[in-house]
């Protein structure tokens, strides 16, 4: 693994991109190439023991090892993104399902989307209470409704209806979440203070067909009120995928990857602009800190690139590909 730093214009922080891209040549076997988040942010070797970054980076190793046995038996890229989210909807040490951070009032509402680069099908819910596994609940938007977005309650009338799992809203509620509520409201926080790193999660595929699929799973921001809705389950902005270009899922401070439209217009720079996912990327998430925000984006190509952008310390991210690469990373100097 190696990582390398772009150059931003004078008074902007440097955005991290990390891992050099694969490579396929025309007459290879079919190919297929996978990238996954845990979410990024002040994330530093001195603020985690060994412990701690041991267990994090074997969650990241589950996650990605789930995508990619789907991917290498041929399976649909669609299928390997579940695989994918799933495991890390699980895990309470990210900010999606069961790790979901709290509203303001002590509950959690999760959002999450899911995009097929065939033929720019999606879904996506938001705002959900006792959904399980909110990615499901998208992907039955998407397949069984003839809507993109549904919410709250009509979203979770719709879940009973296809036979989605329910649980009591306090399956997701963990005691390290619950400190920083607590400490956000004690000490007049805000939720960027708190959340000393974004813990959605997420994961783009190529699969041997060729095909192109993206997903985005969240609890929000701690300490979120009046609903709020960031950038996870809106199309174009935390999720988009099309064969034609590309696909993304982005992490980070939401409001500001919605004005930016981070996803698609990710995915224009390189179909219209002819940029790589690189440039293409590491040019929007400049926009991003521009404009005050941070976060960063995974992105697969139909070349089968696999990349990284991030503005912050670190981001839990990893790829694996049918050349045989398989690494997981958490740090910006990796």
């Amino acid at each position: 693994m190696r990582g390398f730093l772009t150059t931003l214009a004078p008074g902007m922080a440097l955005a991290i991109t990390g891992f050099a891209a694969p490579s396929f040549a025309q007459d290879e076997a079919p190919r297929w190439s996978l990238a996954i988040h845990g979410g990024a942010g002040t994330i530093a070797r001195e603020n985690m023991t060994a412990e701690e970054d041991a267990a994090y980076r074997a969650s990241l190793q589950a996650a990605l090892d789930a995508g990619a046995r789907v991917l290498a038996e041929g399976g649909e890229a669609l299928d390997a993104v579940e695989a994918v989210i799933l495991l890390l909807e699980e895990d309470p040490r990210f900010n999606a399902g069961r790790g979901a951070v709290y509203t303001w009032e002590g509950g959690h509402e999760l959002d999450a989307s899911i995009m097929d680069g065939r033929d720019r099908d999606a879904g996506a819910v938001a705002g959900v209470t006792t959904i399980r596994h909110p990615i499901l609940l998208a992907r039955k938007v998407m397949t069984d409704s003839p809507h993109v977005m549904l919410a709250g309650e009509g979203a979770e009338e719709f879940a009973a209806e296809q036979g989605i799992e329910f649980v009591p809203p306090e399956f997701f509620d963990t005691d390290a979440r619950r400190q920083s509520l607590e400490r956000m409201k004690a000490e007049q926080l805000s939720a960027i203070d708190v959340d000393v790193k974004f813990g959605t999660v997420g994961a783009v595929a190529l699969d041997t067909q060729g095909n192109l699929a993206a997903g985005t799973s969240t609890g929000g921001m701690t300490g979120k009120r009046w609903s709020r809705i960031g950038d996870a389950p809106v199309i174009g902005a935390g999720t988009y995928a099309d064969n034609r270009a590309c696909a993304v899922s982005a992490t980070g401070w939401g409001e500001y990857f919605i004005r930016v439209g981070v996803a698609r217009t990710i995915c224009a720079r390189m179909q219209m602009g002819g940029e790589s996912a690189q440039v293409a990327s590491d040019a929007v998430m400049d926009d991003v800190k521009a404009l005050g925000g941070d976060g960063g984006v995974i992105v697969v190509s139909p070349a089968g690139d696999a990349i990284f952008s991030f503005n912050t310390a670190g981001m839990y991210r990893g790829r694996a590909t049918s050349g045989g690469t398989s690494e997981v990373a958490i740090y910006g100097d990796e």
